[in-house]
């Protein structure tokens, strides 16, 4: 079963950094589009920043400039950078992975479990 752990999460000052990973373990044939998503509570999830295996990227405009996104294709991983982090950057974040597992080469979802960014003084 393919498997996505992420890992940095903790408490941080307003203004200080935070850096986020995921791993991404098991078997499969590809891994395609990663990216982070974060859901605070009483929102819906939404998409924080995605990187695609030919290294294109997108963040979010509440983000950009503050947070990079980053992977290492040998290693089947993907970091969040975050810089200046603000209380309302505040949430779960959730590492996501389009990969295909089998032979047939189709892709699916796969999500992580989440790890807890909290920004407070």
């Amino acid at each position: 079963q393919v498997q996505l752990v992420e890992s940095g999460g903790g408490l941080v000052q307003p203004g200080g950094s935070l850096r986020l990973s995921c791993a991404a373990s098991g078997r499969f044939f590809g891994i395609y589009t990663m990216a982070w998503f974060r859901q605070a509570p009483a929102k819906q999830r939404e998409l924080v920043a995605a990187i695609s295996s030919g290294s294109s990227i997108n963040y979010a405009d509440s983000v950009k400039g503050r947070f990079t996104i980053s992977r290492d294709n040998a290693e089947h991983t993907v970091n969040l950078q975050m810089n200046s982090l603000k209380p309302e950057d505040t949430a779960v974040y959730y590492c996501y992975a389009k990969i295909a597992p089998d032979i047939d080469w189709k892709q699916y979802d796969y999500w992580g479990q989440g790890t807890q960014v909290t920004v407070s003084s």
